[in-house]
């Protein structure tokens, strides 16, 4: 549809506010909003087309200068992932992570290309850069999952980590094997790699130097106080474009790797006005991408997706065989669960960058008068990114409520013995447990055993936010002083409003304290002389407590569901596993040991003990996950 710049300018009004709405939908139904952002593309372009005698959007709406807005667009979105990228968080799966985006990586690209040539009949060349684009599963994509879906940290890190850095590496090893498709070089293997590392080696370069610079400006230069956030937020957005700029200018392409690195070098410093820039960032990143993708699916033809049977044979192979393959192979030996790592499988979802650098290849490809590479090109590359939103993306709470992969979220204030080994026992139950510990030296050894630790101040509102005390289920304060301890509590209790909020007491006459903001309490002087109590008493209860979570178990739960209120005892138990009995029940406040004749009602609380596999079998019988 031609357009003026009065027409235009109402068409990109409407793009935005089209994609600024399927952000808020995507929000409101708790799904991936690229969902609604291709469908949005698709009716203002093949859709109206079929309507109407014109489609809205087509190649010459924007004239020659949509690569530039994409390329920069792109640069945007990728300094917003790897801003957010921390370090401390890639220790947490740093083995697991090394081996997605190498392992992985190379198994996607070959796996893919290989599919591609045979299923498609593709040459290797064409199937090369279609399997190097779709090695980014994108941060765009996987981030809204990772909303609607909370999983461990571990989980989520190496998710998010995967996509942030096969963004950047699938764009880059994606203009390689262009550059060599287009230019038809005679590259050997060595010149490919080569081309790659200086790339790559560019981006660092360039993305290192401006970062350096934006910290210093943001530390050390007067901002003006009046206007200081303000002025930080945009120095920060014109150093993510400007690295951007002058790494491509160096050398072609090595922009996505300049802002990756800048991004990530940026995040992790301690500049001021985080929050605000944090904030502006996130803002501009979400129009910038819906315009973008809204643009580019506006841009697609049917007739160029591939939906005969070498089309599904590729998106099968992609989602379900390579996906899983190099998933499992990837996390074995690592603290994934059997669930988590099959979640991981089914969560691969491809995203803008593919979409972007295909639809500019294309156009390249389609001016050297190679228009049948073209179309297998952008058709195959969309038709995987359709597929795998829509079926990994939406479905993506199913698949998590299925494999019981959405654990509590259980928040420890203090990573110290006793938080350790609180953490230990909650983890080995299938809890999601994150710790907050001000002490590095503390904080590393917590972490080195394998939990994900937050090294901040945990008396910090602000600070207890960022490790999940929105949505943690129990928060516990288990440090060595008592005044931090309350502190904590009343954090939780107060301003997350924690359903369960418990304190270590470290002296005794602290208790009354914390009892008045209604926080339940473990003296520790209380708690060892029960312990030495129960052992002198009565050993062999007290061995076996010692082995709960790995030998044996204790488990509570709620009568909630309307088939088990009024129901006996007797009646549950061709129902209890062996190896598991109900030991006790609890009724407005007070605790029986039940007979065969006790019935049930709605509330009560009943304690399952036993050995450890019967116990959580029992659980998941009578109490299963919502």
């Amino acid at each position: 549809m031609a357009t003026g710049s009065a027409g235009l300018i109402a068409l990109v009004a409407g793009i935005v506010a089209l994609g600024i709405a399927s952000q808020v939908l995507g929000d409101r139904f708790r799904v991936p909003s690229i969902i609604f952002l291709l469908s949005v593309g698709l009716l203002l372009g093949p859709l109206s087309g079929l309507v109407l005698p014109e489609r809205i959007i087509t190649a010459d709406t924007f004239g020659g200068a949509l690569p530039a807005i994409v390329g920069l667009a792109v640069a945007i979105i990728v300094f917003e992932g790897a801003f957010h990228l921390r370090i401390e968080d890639l220790r947490q799966t740093s083995s697991a992570t090394l081996r997605l985006v190498t392992v992985g990586a190379a198994i996607s690209l070959v796996g893919t290309a290989a599919v591609v040539h045979y299923a498609l009949g593709a040459t290797w060349d064409i199937a090369f850069l279609i399997g190097a684009l779709l090695v980014a599963t994108g941060p765009t994509v996987i981030s809204p999952i990772l909303v609607v879906v909370p999983v461990r940290d571990r989980v989520a890190t190496a998710l998010e980590t995967e996509g942030i850095v096969n963004d950047v590496t699938a764009a880059i090893l994606a203009v390689v094997v262009f550059e060599v498709v287009v230019l038809d070089e005679a590259f050997g293997t060595g010149e490919v790699v080569a081309e790659f590392a200086t790339k790559i080696g560019v981006g660092l370069l360039v993305g290192a130097a401006v970062a350096g610079a934006l910290w210093y400006l943001l530390r050390y230069v007067d901002l003006s106080p009046g206007n200081a956030p303000q002025n930080a937020r945009l120095l920060v957005l014109a150093g993510a474009l400007v690295a951007y700029a002058l790494a491509n200018v160096w050398t072609s392409e090595a922009g996505i790797a300049a802002v990756a690195t800048a991004g990530m070098v940026v995040g992790n410093l301690d500049i001021p006005y985080e929050t605000d820039i944090t904030e502006f960032k996130g803002d501009v990143t979400l129009i910038v991408l819906s315009f973008v993708f809204i643009a580019l699916a506006a841009l697609l033809d049917f007739r160029d997706l591939p939906l005969g049977l070498g089309g599904l044979a590729v998106v099968v192979v992609v989602a379900f065989l390579l996906r899983p393959l190099l998933v499992f192979l990837s996390t074995t030996g690592g603290r994934f669960t059997r669930e988590e790592r099959v979640f991981m499988s089914l969560v691969g979802p491809r995203g803008i960058i593919p979409a972007s650098v295909a639809t500019l290849f294309a156009v390249r490809l389609q001016a050297e008068g190679l228009g049948t590479e073209a179309t297998t090109l952008v058709g195959t590359v969309f038709l995987v990114i359709f597929a795998t939103v829509v079926i990994e993306g939406g479905l993506a709470r199913y698949f998590a409520e299925y494999l019981d992969v959405i654990p509590m979220r259980a928040l420890i204030v203090g990573g110290g013995k006793v938080g350790r080994d609180l953490a230990t026992r909650l983890e080995a139950r299938g809890e999601n447990v994150v710790i907050v510990e001000n002490d590095g030296r503390t904080a590393t050894t917590a972490r080195n055993a394998g939990f994900a630790v937050h090294v901040d101040d945990g008396t910090d509102s602000d600070v207890l936010r960022s490790a999940g005390a929105e949505n943690a289920s129990v928060v516990v304060a288990t440090t060595g002083d008592d005044d931090v301890n309350l502190l904590v509590a009343q954090l939780a209790a107060t301003t997350f409003d924690t359903d369960q909020v418990l304190s270590r007491v470290n002296r005794p006459e602290n208790i009354e304290a914390f009892e008045e903001l209604d926080v339940e309490t473990i003296s520790s002087t209380m708690a060892t002389s029960w312990a030495i109590d129960n052992r002198i008493e009565r050993p062999a209860l007290w061995n076996w407590m010692t082995e709960l979570g790995r030998s044996g178990d204790v488990q509570e739960f709620e009568v909630t569901a309307e088939d088990m209120a009024g129901r006996t005892i007797a009646d549950l138990s061709g129902a209890i596993p062996e190896g598991c009995l109900i030991a006790l029940v609890s009724r407005n406040g007070n605790s029986q040991v039940p007979d065969g004749g006790f019935e049930l009602r709605q509330g009560d609380r009943i304690t399952l003990v036993g050995q450890d596999e019967a116990v959580g079998e029992a659980l998941a019988r009578f109490h299963p996950a919502d």
